[in-house]
């Protein structure tokens, strides 16, 4: 006769995340479990109970609407006093709390990468949130004991998301950035290199902890507002007014947990501040469309791009707008207007309006300069043209360019591209206005706004040169090894 014996020891569940008083459970096509709301703080059934093993099972992650996060924490971000630094400082007024995760699709690396980096930030930053796209829950809440919230049509991200994490290349930034296209102000974002091209993404996924710590903590230390001063909108410090005479020094209540792992002043994080472009679509009338592409684009995407309370808002762009003549066999003709003069009738395959730091994208290989990302411009690049003296031009960052399509298109469409993504069709007579986005405050007392932060490694290792030696191989000679190697 056999014998089995009862193991008597309590076993545990993981508990929930958090301390408000309500949420709202998604109820989509997303697999459902018995729910845990993640604020509660007792202990649930199982771990009340003897049973026959000493672990709980692992249960699928509960899955949220992001409409029941805290608002969004705007960060600051602070003149260096560093001579001859162009980077600012990162400084948070309270800690983060709320994190969405973008990342490479269809790479098992990588979503084992972003288990494994929520599972720290669970584990050690418990009061950070975790959010995710909807069809990126379906695929990790399997792997996670824990809540996780999603972004929905009953959220707007622009108003929740304080911070972002991007585990891919270049191109998973870009869309992080994407889902922001209407929207003046994008979180930092801390990028991980995990893709093909590494231009935008600054560190490798080794260092996660540090990364992830040096950003959280920014703005800990109060000596950092004794060491950096609030820029102006041309970048310049304001007068050398000191973020503590202002009263805004930074309350450490959220940090005390984490007591002793700021690094003090001269680690805080630094951001490059990438420039976007400004786009307007004008129908053959002169009337603005752009709330007709955006709804558009809000009903592809609902779940994702930020939504903003603007009428018609514009359409940015990180690294280039573009008109091409898509599937047509006839090039498109395409006249060209600067600040309102008129300057070129260009027939080629297509234009791109790029930014500095899309001058290493598309426009690279149609022939178009490396331009530095903190150069203040935006480049006019043909693509394929009928013409051997037509070059690309280095315009500053304020210039109006204005791209009509031509009647002579005998009335097919082109396609208007922002970053790589077909946005809508332009007929003849249309027009595509084009200016650099305004980045700094808009007077005394205003907080900085416009362009994608982004969180670089250190202010000595300057990714952007890094990025022309390791990847495009700048002036690597033949027939032997670069004096770098």
């Amino acid at each position: 006769m056999s014998r089995r014996t009862l193991l008597l020891t309590p076993t545990r569940c993981p508990s929930g995340l958090g301390t408000r008083a309500s949420a709202t459970r998604v109820t989509s096509s997303l697999p459902s479990s018995s729910p845990l709301p993640p604020w509660s703080n007792s202990p649930p059934a199982c771990s009340r109970r003897r049973g026959l093993s000493t672990t709980c099972p692992l249960r699928n992650a509960d899955v949220y609407s992001a409409c029941d996060l805290p608002e969004r924490t705007v960060p600051r971000y602070l003149q260096s006093t560093k001579p001859g630094s162009s980077l600012l400082s990162l400084h948070w007024r309270r800690p983060p709390r709320n994190l969405l995760l973008v990342l490479k699709l269809y790479a098992p690396d990588v979503i084992e990468s972003v288990i494994k980096f929520a599972k720290y930030i669970r584990n050690d930053y418990p009061g950070v949130n975790l959010v995710v796209e909807p069809s990126i829950a379906t695929v990790i809440r399997e792997r996670l004991p824990f809540p996780i919230y999603v972004s929905d049509d009953r959220s707007n991200i622009a108003d929740k998301v304080d911070v972002i994490a991007t585990f891919g290349g270049d191109g998973t930034v870009l869309r992080a950035a994407s889902l922001f296209k209407l929207y003046g102000s994008v979180p930092p974002i801390l990028s991980f290199s995990m893709g093909t091209l590494g231009f935008l993404g600054e560190w490798n996924f080794v260092e996660h902890k540090k990364a992830w710590r040096e950003m959280y903590m920014s703005g800990s230390d109060v000596a950092v507002a004794q060491r950096a001063a609030v820029p102006r909108d041309n970048g310049r410090d304001d007068q050398h007014r000191l973020l503590h005479e202002n009263g805004d020094s930074p309350s450490l209540e959220g940090w005390e947990r984490h007591r002793g792992k700021s690094l003090g002043v001269q680690r805080a994080s630094r951001i490059l501040l990438r420039h976007r472009l400004k786009t307007n679509i004008l129908d053959r009338e002169g009337n603005s469309i752009n709330h007709e592409v955006s709804d558009s684009l809000a009903s592809q995407h609902k779940t994702s791009i930020a939504g903003t309370k603007e009428s018609s808002p514009a359409l940015r762009a990180v690294n280039e707008i573009s008109v091409h003549r898509g599937s047509h066999p006839h090039l498109a003709i395409i006249d060209i207007y600067q600040n309102g003069h008129f300057l070129t009738e260009t027939t080629a395959d297509g234009i791109l309006i790029s930014t500095p730091t899309g001058s290493t994208a598309y426009s690279l290989s149609a022939g178009g300069p490396i331009v530095h990302p903190l150069v203040k411009s935006l480049l006019i690049t043909p693509i394929s043209p009928c013409s051997l003296s037509f070059r690309s031009l280095v315009l500053p960052l304020d210039t109006r360019v204005i791209l009509r399509m031509s009647l002579k298109n005998r009335g097919r469409e082109l396609d208007l591209n922002i970053d790589g993504m077909r946005c809508a069709g332009v007929s003849p007579g249309m027009e595509i206005h084009v200016e650099g986005e305004f980045v700094g405050r808009a007077g005394p007392g205003e907080e900085w706004h416009g362009g994608v932060p982004c969180v670089i490694r250190t202010e000595d290792d300057d990714p952007w040169v890094g990025g022309l030696n390791g990847l495009l191989k700048f002036n690597h000679p033949f027939g032997r090894e670069s004096p770098s190697d």
